[in-house]
C-alpha cells in the first residue's frame, strides 16, 4: 500500500487564489477610479473655511470627508445649531438643512466606496501572496511514498 501527497490539488488552489486575487485588485482599482471620476465630474470645490485642502476639487476620500464636514458646519450655522429633526416643520431653513444632509450622505457614500475598493484590492493582494505560498509549498510532481512493510510476529502455541 502506498500514500500520495495531494500536490496537484494544492497547486490548483494556489493558482485559483492568485487569479481571484488579481480579479479583486482589478475590481478595486476600477471601483476607485469610477468613484473618483464621478466626484470630479461634480466639480465640487472645497471652500476656504474648510479644515484643509481649501480650493481643491473633491477627488478622493479625504476630500469628500472634509467637504461633508464643512457642509455640516454651514448647515448648523444656518440653523443656529439645530439639525433637520430639531427644526420646526414650517421653518424655511429646514429645506436647506435637509439638502445639506443629503449632500453629506452622498459624500460619505463615496468615502465608503473608496474604503471598499481599497479593502478589495488589499484582500486581493493577500490572496495572491497566499496562492504564491501554496505553489511554493506544493511540489510540482506527485511524490509516492511506499508504506512501511508490516512484519507479522507469531507466537508459538506449543511453547
Amino acid at each position: 500500500m502506498a500514500t500520495a501527497t495531494h500536490s496537484k490539488a494544492v497547486r490548483l488552489i494556489g493558482i485559483l487564489a492568485i487569479i481571484a486575487g488579481a480579479v479583486m485588485i482589478i475590481a478595486g482599482g476600477v471601483t476607485w477610479v469610477t468613484v473618483r471620476d464621478q466626484l470630479v465630474a461634480e466639480n465640487i470645490v472645497i471652500p476656504d473655511d474648510a479644515m484643509a485642502f481649501q480650493g481643491n476639487v473633491v477627488n478622493g476620500p479625504i476630500d469628500a470627508y472634509i467637504q461633508a464636514d464643512i457642509i455640516n458646519h454651514h448647515a448648523l450655522t444656518a440653523s443656529n445649531g439645530k439639525t433637520y429633526a430639531e427644526l420646526d416643520r414650517e421653518d424655511p431653513i429646514r429645506a436647506t438643512v435637509m439638502d445639506a444632509s443629503f449632500l453629506r450622505t452622498s459624500l460619505f457614500s463615496s468615502v465608503i466606496a473608496f474604503g471598499v475598493a481599497a479593502f478589495a484590492a488589499g484582500v486581493g493582494l493577500l490572496m495572491i501572496l497566499m496562492g504564491w505560498a501554496l505553489l511554493k509549498l506544493a511540489p510540482k510532481t506527485v511524490v509516492v511514498v511506499p508504506a512501511p512493510a508490516v512484519t507479522e510476529v507469531r507466537e508459538d502455541p506449543v511453547a
